[in-house]
């Protein structure tokens, strides 16, 4: 049984717009397969309602695959530094399971809150890129996919940068040059700190993964050992026959209640986990922004700090360059300012970011413990109950 209990409970959806009060509601929903063969994929039907006035209408509906989110990630993370842009769900899959109904159902439902967790943001839902991508048709949205924007606009530029990497990864392991990091106490807190995360998130993940494999392989087992002991009782006949039926009709109802509780573990409990290593695989993003930012910073302020001094000696030693040299300078002072600001300012808007997700996580972490809670104390209630209701009639073989 395939739930989608958790989308439902966990997308930060408005709840409409009560007294006119802005909303913006989507829903991610009815997956389809499209095509044959390798082209194959999934599509998506988006569901948008919402009475803010920047959009087109009250409500829209459009087809949406895989790429048009992954677009729509790639495109936040290049305009919004600083913000934690939320995480999609991994792209590739193995051939096999591609195409399973378990897998399509949690894709959907982290796509779900992916688009929700971008609505509910209060930057991030104002993008105009979210607009294109809630209510463009199909046609404009492949254009919008399709066009070539950001820093890899033309081959050469991409290999220019990577001659650039190339060179200062030379000078590092050559002893050119030293890599700076930003090294406050704050920063390296925080870094520990995600870092501790990750590593813990992980670890629950995975104990996580193996509750649902071990639900799933204790449900089968109970379902042949159902069927070993109905045979059982039919070889053996009379009374043995009637009550050893009743056992393994009590273990197939069992079998099933584990499988449900298998489903229930795999989208409210494992996936929650995996879904916030995912959201620290951003922040760790959003930090390497940061790092970027800061080196060019750093780079920059050294060499305004280096050419101020040779300006004041040119300033006597060598007046006819000084105009030429003076412009050069206040150029490299205006792009220094500018590489601080950009720097302070992802500084300022991730201590924003990181407020939200702490507070997020408590909520979203905790929901999926007492999901986890409720769904183990249900099942071994039901567990105990069956197994109760047997224990009679097996005394009174047993003293028979």
């Amino acid at each position: 049984m395939i739930s989608a209990e958790r989308s439902q409970s966990q997308s930060p959806r408005s709840p409409g717009a009560a007294a006119g009060a802005p909303f913006l509601s989507i829903c991610v929903t009815d997956p389809v397969k499209m095509g044959t063969g390798v082209q194959s994929y999934i599509s998506y039907r988006v569901i948008t309602k919402t009475n803010l006035p920047e959009f087109e209408g009250a409500e829209k509906i459009v087809i949406r695959r895989y790429s048009d989110f992954e677009w729509l990630h790639d495109r936040l993370a290049e305009k919004y530094k600083g913000i934690f842009i939320p995480p999609l769900p991994e792209k590739n899959a193995v051939e096999k399971f591609r195409f399973s109904k378990e897998f399509i159902e949690l894709r959907r439902q982290a796509l779900d809150l992916f688009i929700n967790r971008l609505a509910s943001h209060p930057e991030l839902k104002q993008s105009e890129d979210l607009r294109t991508f809630l209510q463009a048709d199909e046609e404009k949205m492949d254009r919008a996919r399709s066009y070539e924007t950001g820093i890899f606009k033309k081959p050469g530029d991409f290999i220019q940068m990577f001659k650039d990497v190339q060179s200062k990864v030379s000078d590092v392991v050559l002893g050119k040059e030293k890599p700076v990091e930003e090294s406050t106490p704050e920063y390296e807190k925080l870094k520990h700190y995600i870092f501790e995360l990750e590593n813990h998130l992980a670890e629950a993940q995975k104990q996580a993964f193996r509750l649902v494999k071990r639900h799933r392989e204790l449900g089968q087992s109970l379902v042949d050992f159902g069927k070993a002991i109905k045979l059982l009782g039919a070889c053996e006949g009379d009374s043995l026959e009637k009550v050893f039926s009743e056992v393994g009709s009590k273990s197939e109802m069992l079998s099933i209640k584990l499988q449900r509780e298998a489903d229930n573990l795999l989208f409210n409990f494992e996936e929650p986990l995996k879904d916030y290593v995912r959201a620290v695989q951003s922040i760790k993003a959003t930090m390497l922004d940061r790092a970027n930012a800061f080196r060019q910073h750093f780079d920059l302020d050294q060499e305004r700090k280096y050419k101020e001094l040779n300006l004041e000696k040119m300033k006597f030693m060598n007046p006819e360059k000084f105009t030429e040299s003076e412009t050069e300078f206040s150029e490299l002072k205006a792009a220094s300012e500018e590489a601080t600001k950009r720097y302070e300012h992802i500084v300022s808007v991730m201590n924003e970011e990181l407020a939200r997700f702490q507070e997020q996580k408590t909520a979203d972490i905790g929901l999926a413990f007492h999901e986890f809670a409720k769904g183990q104390a249900k099942l071994a209630k039901d567990i105990a109950d069956a197994w109760r209701s047997v224990l009679p009639k097996l005394e009174a073989c047993s003293s028979s």
